[in-house]
């Protein structure tokens, strides 16, 4: 299938690496113009240039999404430079390893805020520029396994924010129906990215033996599905949790 995006302004949080990048990256390779968010500004800076350099559009900007103030100057910009706002993608998130009786309150709070509330700050603000994108405004919130099951590797506290996150793409697509807004979820299996891979090789394959397809994902895995459900071709996909997962969780 050949999507095209072109003339549609997206705005993805936790672009300058893993699943954001590579989100970003199909986005804009579809036509999109494409807001690179990211904590880290050298990365997002160096998402936007692969973007550049492969004939796309791409505005990096450095934004913490716990932080409104951030979150909205975020928003701002999209609409600035390329004068709309169709498609968000929440994805920034954090995935630390603490078993449950080790968390403590700063930790699980900063998961949550990073997990959690930083998507609710970015569906907020940007809530009037999606109902005036009408039938071509897109929410993509990123999930995970661990909300759905409860986790294997990561902590309760990731898997609660994850779960939280789920409900909350649900809550938002019946706010939005009449809009025309669709808002899904997509929810990764173990997937490839610097954040897996800082849990040592002996957890990962760990995880690996229990995927029926024996592989963890790809960023690209979830970067393709990501790229249908903002399309024209998904415009009655709405409120539903779409499982990249390689077969650990059936539902």
């Amino acid at each position: 299938m050949n999507i095209l995006l072109e003339n549609r302004v997206a705005l993805v949080t936790g672009a300058g690496a893993g699943i954001g990048r590579a989100i970003a990256q199909a986005l804009a390779g579809a036509g999109a113009r494409v807001v690179l968010a990211d904590i880290d500004l050298d990365a997002a800076e160096s998402t936007a240039r692969q973007i550049l350099a492969q004939g796309g559009q791409a505005l990096p900007v450095a934004c913490d999404v716990t932080k409104p103030i951030q979150v909205k100057v975020a928003v701002e910009a999209a609409v600035e430079n390329f004068k709309a706002l169709h498609i968000l993608v929440n994805n920034a998130g954090i995935s630390p390893l603490c078993a449950f009786e080790r968390i403590s309150l700063e930790e699980w709070n900063r998961v949550l805020a990073i997990n959690l509330t930083g998507p609710f700050l970015f569906c907020q603000a940007a809530l009037p520029y999606l109902r005036q994108a009408g039938s071509l405004g897109r929410i993509i919130n990123i999930g995970s396994l661990a909300g759905q099951i409860g986790g294997i590797a990561a902590g309760a506290h990731y898997a609660a924010s994850k779960g939280g996150l789920l409900v909350l793409t649900r809550a938002l697509a019946r706010l939005l129906a009449p809009d025309r807004v669709t808002v899904n979820a997509i929810s990764p299996g173990t997937t490839d990215t610097s954040l897996t891979q800082a849990w040592g090789e002996e957890t990962r394959q760990a995880l690996i033996r229990q995927i029926p397809l024996g592989r963890l994902g790809q960023p690209a895995d979830i970067a393709a599905l990501a790229v249908f459900l903002v399309s024209d071709s998904a415009s009655f996909i709405t409120g539903a949790t779409l499982n990249v997962n390689g077969g650990m969780f059936i539902a």
